[in-house]
C-alpha cells in the first residue's frame, strides 16, 4: 500500500519518491564488518562491489582510518599502504628499505632496487633501463664492465661480454671464430688449422687433402682415421680393395697392375 510523504522526510531516486524506511530497505548495503545496514543519514564507502561505514572503513592490521587515504587490498583485507609495504613489498637489494608501492621497482634475477638505488659499481651512475651485467654480487654498466673485465677478441678486438670462444688461449667472438676459405662458424663443429689459419673439415680436405685413388675424395686424416699410402698414392681403408673381385686389401698383399691393385688370386691370372 502506498503511504503518503507528506510530512515526512524522502528520498527521490530516477524521478521515484521514497521513505527512508523503504529507501535502506530497497537500495541500502551492509557494512562489510559490522554487518549493520549503512543508513541514509551514514556515509558508504565502497570499494569492488563492497560497503563499509565510514567508521568501520579501517585498516585491517592497524586499525588506523582508511577513509581519504591510500590504501591496498591483500586477500580481500584492506590494508594502510604502510602497512601493505612491510608485509608484502619488496625489499631493495641495495639500501634494504620497502619498495613502497606505486614507486618505480627495478628487478633482476629475483632481486629488487628503488630506481636511484640500481646504480654501476664503478661509475656509481644509474643504471635505469640500460643493459648491465652482474660480477661478484655488483652491478656494472655495459661500458665499465667492458672497461674493467671484458676480454677482447683476438680478431675485431671488441669487447667480449658474454659467451666467446677460447682456442689456443686467445678468445674469440663467436661470430668471428669461422672457418678461413667459407666463412661458416666453428663453434659446435670438428676443425683444424694449418699456417695459423683455422678451417672447417670440408674446405681443410678440399685444399690440402689428397685424394683416394679410387673414390678420389679427399682423405682427410683428420680424428685418427686411418689410409693406405703406396708409392705416392692413397686410398681411403674402405676403397683399398682388389680390382677384380673387390676382395679388401688392407693387411693382406697386394700386386699391381698399371693403376689397378690386385689381390694375389687375381694377379697370378
Amino acid at each position: 500500500m502506498t503511504e503518503s510523504l507528506y510530512g515526512q522526510k524522502y528520498i527521490l531516486k530516477e524521478e521515484s519518491h521514497y521513505c527512508i524506511k523503504c529507501y535502506e530497505t530497497l537500495f541500502s548495503h551492509n557494512c562489510e564488518v559490522c554487518q549493520l545496514l549503512i543508513g541514509c543519514t551514514s556515509k558508504d564507502l565502497s570499494y569492488k562491489d563492497r560497503h563499509w561505514h565510514s567508521e568501520c572503513f579501517l585498516c585491517n592490521k592497524c586499525s588506523r582510518s582508511l577513509v581519504d587515504r591510500p590504501f591496498a587490498t591483500k586477500d580481500d583485507m584492506l590494508l594502510c599502504i604502510e602497512c601493505y609495504s612491510n608485509e608484502y613489498s619488496a625489499k631493495c637489494n641495495a639500501c634494504l628499505k620497502t619498495i613502497m608501492p606505486g614507486t618505480k621497482k627495478m628487478e633482476h634475477k629475483g632481486n629488487s632496487w628503488h630506481e636511484n638505488c640500481l646504480t654501476c659499481n664503478r661509475c656509481q651512475q644509474p643504471i635505469g633501463t640500460r643493459s648491465f651485467v652482474q660480477k661478484d654480487a655488483n652491478n656494472y654498466c655495459l661500458p665499465c664492465y667492458e672497461k674493467q673485465f671484458a676480454q677482447q677478441c683476438i680478431h675485431c678486438k671488441m669487447p667480449i661480454t658474454t659467451g666467446g670462444v677460447n682456442y689456443r688461449d686467445q678468445p674469440w667472438h663467436k661470430e668471428c671464430f669461422v672457418c678461413i676459405g667459407c666463412k661458416e662458424q666453428l663453434t659446435g663443429q670438428r676443425f683444424t688449422s694449418r699456417d695459423d689459419f683455422t678451417y672447417c673439415l670440408n674446405c681443410f680436405c678440399n685444399l690440402f687433402a689428397k685424394k683416394c685413388a679410387s673414390c678420389t675424395t679427399p682423405i682427410s686424416g683428420l680424428g685418427g682415421s686411418k689410409y693406405i699410402s703406396f708409392e705416392q698414392r692413397q686410398w681411403h681403408n674402405d676403397c683399398f680393395n682388389c680390382k677384380r673381385c673387390c676382395v679388401s686389401l688392407v693387411g693382406r698383399g697386394f700386386l699391381t697392375s698399371k693403376d689397378d691393385i690386385l689381390c694375389p688370386d687375381c694377379g697370378n691370372f
